[in-house]
C-alpha cells in the first residue's frame, strides 16, 4: 500500500494504463454490442452472492476491481442500445456524446453557476438556443435548462406552472391530463402537494388521443363546483403509443380558460426533425413548457432531460434564491447561473454531450436517424398486416407500433389472446433473443415495439417476428 494512499491518487502511467483499459471496454462494448444479447436476468439471491461483501478497508490493484466490474457488472445490465432493445424506450446513445460525459465527469465541471464555468454555462445557452428555435419558442425571451431526464423536467414545468397560475393557495387548484400520460407527471403532480382529488384522467379517444370533449366538460364541471382548473399537460408521443394529443386544440382551451399548457413530450418531441413528425407535432410552439428527452430520440446517454419555457424570468423567479455563501458569485443578469433555474444546485455539465454529438455529426444525420425510424415502424406495420398472424392494435406512430398475436385459423376469446401473447413475450425474454415486453391496451395484453435505434435494420425486426411466431405456434401446439 502506498504511503501517500489518503491522497486518492494514481501516478500519470497508471492513469494511463488505466484509461486505456477503460476507453477499450467501451470500444469494445460499442464495436460488439450487436452480437451480444440484449437482456440480462439473474434473481437477487445470484447478485447477491457475486457482489455481497463488507466494506474493504484495505486497497485492491485497480486492475483488478476494473476486471471484476468489466466481467461481473456490465454484463448483468440489459443493452438498451442494442438494435433488438425494443421496450420501454430504447437509448441508442452515441459514442461521441460517451467521451463528452468522460470529459465532464474527468474535469469535474461545476455546472450549476457562472462564475464556477462560464464556458459550461454558455454551453447550455448555445444548445438551449438551439432547442428553443427547433421547436419554435421565442427567441429573445424563451429559455430552458436540462435536467436529469423527463420526470425531472415535468416536475420543473409543474412547480412553475403551480406559483405562476396558482400563487401559495393551490388547494382548489385541478390539473387535466389523459388516461396515457406518462406516470412521472402523477408522481410530480403528488410531490409539489397536491392530493389525489386534484388530478383528472380524461378517457382517450379510439386514436388514444385525449377526448376534446370530455376534457372541456371537466373544466366547466369544476369551475361550477368553486375549483380552479390551472393547467393542462398533453402528450407529445405517450410511452405507449407514440400518440400525440390535438395540441392546437388544447392551445385554444388553455388560451380560452386561461390555463397553463404544458406539453410532455419527453418521448415525441425529437420527431419535429423529420417532415411526418413535425406535421404530428403542429402546435408544439404554443405550449407554455414542453419537455424533451435528449437521452431518448435525440440518442444522447443518460442522464439528460429537458425543459424549455416561453419565458425564462418564469424559471428564475420560481426558484432562485440568495444564500449568503454564493453572495460572491451572482455576477450580472446575462451571466445565467442554471441553479436559479430548477431545482439542483450541484449539476453535472449535460449541454457538453449534446454540443459535442451535434457539432459532429450535424443535426441533419440526425434528422435522417429519426426519419428513418418512423419509416422502419411503418415497415413493420405494413408486414403485420400481411401476415395470418399478427394483428395491430395501434399503427406504427412516432416509431411506435403495438400487435398481437391472433393467428387467422384459430378463434380464441380475449383471455386465451392475452395469456398467448403474455407468454410469448415470456418466452422471447428468457431466450434473451430480444427485450420486447407486453403492455395494455384496450384491456388487451399487446406487444410493443419502440424502433428509435437507428441501427436496428429490419432484418432484426423479422428475426424477432420469426422468434415470437416459433413461441407462438409452441404455445398452440402444447395446448394452453
Amino acid at each position: 500500500m502506498k504511503k501517500d494512499a489518503h491522497l486518492l491518487t494514481l501516478d500519470k502511467e497508471e492513469m494511463r494504463s488505466y484509461g486505456y483499459k477503460v476507453i477499450d471496454a467501451i470500444v469494445e462494448h460499442f464495436d460488439q454490442q450487436d452480437t451480444k444479447s440484449p437482456v440480462a436476468l439473474a434473481s437477487r439471491k445470484e447478485m447477491d452472492a457475486l457482489f455481497q461483501e463488507e466494506i474493504p478497508l484495505l486497497p485492491t490493484a485497480p486492475d483488478e476491481v476494473l476486471r471484476k466490474v468489466v466481467q461481473d457488472v456490465l454484463p448483468h445490465s440489459n443493452i438498451v442500445s442494442h438494435p433488438k432493445s425494443y421496450s420501454f424506450v430504447p437509448g441508442p446513445s452515441n459514442y461521441i456524446s460517451v467521451m463528452a460525459d468522460t470529459l465532464a465527469t474527468g474535469y469535474n465541471i461545476f455546472s450549476g453557476g457562472w462564475a464556477a464555468s462560464p464556458a459550461a454555462a454558455e454551453l447550455e445557452i448555445v444548445t438551449m438556443n438551439w432547442l428553443l428555435k427547433l421547436f419554435g419558442f421565442p427567441k429573445k425571451k424563451g429559455g430552458g435548462i436540462f435536467t436529469s431526464g423527463g420526470s425531472m423536467a415535468n416536475l420543473t414545468a409543474l412547480v412553475t406552472a403551480r406559483r405562476i397560475k396558482c400563487g401559495a393557495d393551490f388547494s382548489k387548484a385541478v390539473i387535466y391530463m389523459s388516461d396515457q400520460a406518462h406516470s412521472s407527471n402523477v408522481k410530480a403532480i403528488r410531490v409539489i402537494g397536491f392530493k389525489k382529488e386534484q388530478i383528472r384522467i380524461i378517457p382517450t379517444d379510439g386514436e388514444f388521443k385525449i377526448a376534446i370533449n370530455k376534457l372541456q366538460n371537466a373544466i366547466a364541471r369544476d369551475r361550477l363546483s368553486g375549483l380552479q382548473p390551472f393547467c393542462i399537460i398533453a402528450s407529445a408521443g405517450t410511452t405507449n403509443t407514440g400518440t400525440v394529443d390535438p395540441l392546437n386544440d388544447i392551445s385554444e382551451i388553455c388560451r380560452a380558460e386561461d390555463l397553463w399548457f404544458h406539453i410532455d413530450g419527453a418521448y415525441g418531441g425529437a420527431a419535429i426533425l423529420s417532415k411526418k413528425g413535425k406535421k404530428q407535432l403542429k402546435g408544439i410552439n404554443k405550449a407554455d413548457s414542453l419537455t424533451i428527452d435528449p437521452h431518448k430520440w435525440l440518442y444522447q446517454p443518460y442522464e439528460m432531460g429537458c425543459l424549455l419555457v416561453r419565458n425564462h424570468k418564469w424559471l428564475r423567479d420560481t426558484f432562485v434564491e440568495r444564500p449568503e455563501y454564493l453572495r460572491d458569485i451572482e455576477g450580472n443578469t446575462s451571466e445565467i447561473n442554471f441553479y436559479d433555474h430548477g431545482i439542483q444546485l450541484t449539476r453535472r455539465f449535460r449541454a457538453l454531450k449534446f454540443y459535442m454529438s451535434i457539432k459532429t455529426f450535424g443535426l441533419d444525420a440526425f434528422a435522417k436517424a429519426v426519419t428513418y425510424n418512423i419509416k422502419i415502424a411503418e415497415d413493420l406495420e405494413a408486414h403485420l398486416r400481411g401476415s395470418s398472424m399478427w394483428e395491430v392494435v395501434s399503427p406504427a406512430t412516432l416509431a411506435v407500433i403495438n400487435f398481437r398475436c391472433n393467428p387467422i385459423d384459430k378463434d380464441y376469446n380475449e383471455d386465451q389472446l392475452d395469456q398467448l401473447n403474455q407468454e410469448v413475450s415470456r418466452r422471447v425474454i428468457a431466450s434473451k433473443e430480444a427485450l420486447l415486453v407486453t403492455t395494455v391496451l384496450m384491456k388487451q395484453v399487446v406487444l410493443r415495439m419502440c424502433l428509435i435505434n437507428p441501427r436496428t435494420t429490419f432484418n432484426h425486426v423479422e428475426e424477432t417476428l420469426s422468434s415470437c411466431e416459433y413461441h407462438a405456434r409452441q404455445i398452440i401446439e402444447e395446448g394452453f
